[in-house]
């Protein structure tokens, strides 16, 4: 779908055209996920690592208003030094920044939005959002796993974030028909930590499996996208019993200061990260350039299927 609020940078444009594999990176990672610098220095080192696998590296945002299918090194220099002063943006917020001309970052919903919109169709995060422990209350579900039901872009990623409730999320995308599928792995990561307690629906162990099962997914037009659970590298992965007491008391103290929204992510994870005295900063960065190299490899044997 084109809309002429969109622009997409000339090196993803010909990229595009001449059927070359692009991988889409979110912008609330830069803004909202790491602290200036590491935020900007980290974007551009997925940038390259993107590049290094064969396949061009479309960063996603919003900017004055337009839509940003690839980013210049000068704009995520822009969104990491403003922060979290820039918004953070899902579905229902991108009519809102376009019309009043503002800056957002957007997070793995609204980048699937606009991937799926410049024809992209393999997107590289860290984790998706899912079901917040304790939304039996307060009904805090992400919008990503809505739009992974509904927007065909495949999403890698180390799992879902370890402050949610990984059996609820993984429950609402089995009800939501969204296959999550484990690369090399039958149990799903938990971000920091290679394996939690719950297997994925489907073991696939290269690249080139990964990518026949989305063309047969999307060539009978079966709605959605998928996840692609890459577990952290082996000598990056966190001890679990130490990120399970960090992100244990970074819950407690959401709560007792009532963080709740778009803001409890942001918020629990720099928590962990002060938690566990910046080790989960190093292991985010690194299971994130993991992640964009599996990207690539997927969406070059993506392309060789057409």
């Amino acid at each position: 779908m084109t809309t002429p609020y969109l622009d997409i940078a000339p090196e993803v444009q010909a990229a595009l055209q001449s059927g070359q594999p692009v991988v889409a990176l979110e912008s609330t990672i830069i803004s909202h996920g790491m602290p200036y610098p590491q935020n900007v220095a980290t974007a551009l080192q997925v940038e390259a690592e993107v590049r290094a696998a064969g396949a061009v590296p479309a960063t996603i945002a919003i900017l004055g208003g337009r839509l940003k299918a690839g980013l210049s090194h000068a704009e995520i220099e822009a969104l990491g030094k403003a922060g979290r002063e820039v918004v953070k943006v899902s579905r229902r917020d991108i009519p809102f920044m376009v019309a009043q001309g503002r800056m957002g970052a957007t997070t793995v919903a609204s980048t699937m939005v606009i991937a799926d919109m410049a024809g992209i169709r393999v997107f590289a995060t860290g984790g998706i959002g899912g079901v917040h422990r304790g939304a039996q209350q307060s009904f805090d579900v992400s919008a990503d796993l809505q739009e992974l039901a509904q927007t065909p872009v495949a999403v890698v990623c180390a799992g879902a974030k370890s402050i949610l409730d990984l059996g609820l999320t993984l429950e609402y995308l089995e009800t939501h028909g969204v296959p999550v599928v484990g690369y090399q792995t039958e149990w799903l990561p938990a971000f920091f930590t290679r394996e939690s307690a719950f297997k994925v629906d489907y073991r696939l162990d290269t690249p080139a499996e990964i990518a026949r099962v989305l063309h047969a997914k999307w060539a009978m037009a079966l709605r959605g996208g998928m996840v692609i659970a890459n577990p952290i590298p082996h000598e990056y992965a966190m001890p679990r019993d130490a990120i399970d007491a960090a992100v244990e008391q970074a819950l407690l103290e959401a709560q007792q200061q009532r963080i709740g929204g778009k803001e409890s992510t942001p918020f629990l994870l720099a928590r962990v990260c002060e938690l566990t005295g910046g080790d989960s900063l190093a292991a985010n960065i690194q299971l994130v350039r993991n992640n964009a190299r599996l990207a690539s490899a997927v969406a070059r044997e993506l392309l060789a299927l057409k």
